[in-house]
């Protein structure tokens, strides 16, 4: 039995290594990874695909939690079904997991299990990350991109719009978009 490793990360600053180290230890003679949310879509992890492309009738899966796979419910579900099907086994380091020694019956009851608890999880994180963002708003902190124009330039496209001047003139002579000094002036309080 072929056992082949993924890891996924949610960003690309975490680090893989961890992950990569501990399948290794684990016998994994391939690895593959992404980084990727567990919610994207199957279709959108190339290193997934690769990965699910080259497990036969017989290898082995190996993955440091189920979570990796997928945050989804259904998305869990629907997956280790079809590689069951396929007589692909699935292990996980955590050892919440292992098809080699269950039937497949308890396998997908505990991979709903699995699936609610990290489809909840994620929920989790997003109201926990919703709660931060607005307590941070409160406070002041401004999310978005940074500003491309400094507080002088700001002041000059006041200046020339309280003269008369128009959207076009100011921005061709700020070397600016129409838009960006609209942006500028809605920003300053003047119209």
């Amino acid at each position: 039995m072929e056992t082949i490793g993924y890891f996924r990360c949610s960003t690309s600053l975490q680090d893989e290594e961890r992950q990569i180290r501990a399948l290794k230890k684990a016998g994994a003679i391939k690895i593959y990874g992404d980084h990727l949310t567990g919610t994207s879509k199957f279709g959108d992890r190339p290193e997934l695909t690769k990965c699910l492309d080259e497990l036969e009738e017989g290898s082995i899966l190996l993955l440091s939690e189920l979570s990796r796979l997928s945050r989804s419910f259904l998305g869990m579900v629907n997956e280790v079904s079809k590689l069951i099907e396929k007589g692909i086994h699935i292990k996980t380091l955590d050892g919440r997991l292992d098809t080699t020694a269950m039937p497949k019956e308890i396998t997908m009851l505990i991979v709903s299990i699995l699936g609610y608890a990290a489809s909840q999880e994620l929920d989790q994180i997003k109201t926990r990350t919703a709660e931060g963002r607005a307590v941070a708003k409160s406070r002041g902190v401004k999310f978005g991109a940074k500003r491309k124009y400094t507080p002088q330039q700001a002041a000059t496209v006041v200046e020339m719009r309280e003269q008369g001047k128009g959207y076009g003139t100011i921005a061709k002579s700020m070397g600016f978009t129409t838009g960006k000094v609209r942006r500028i002036l809605s920003n300053e309080g003047v119209k």
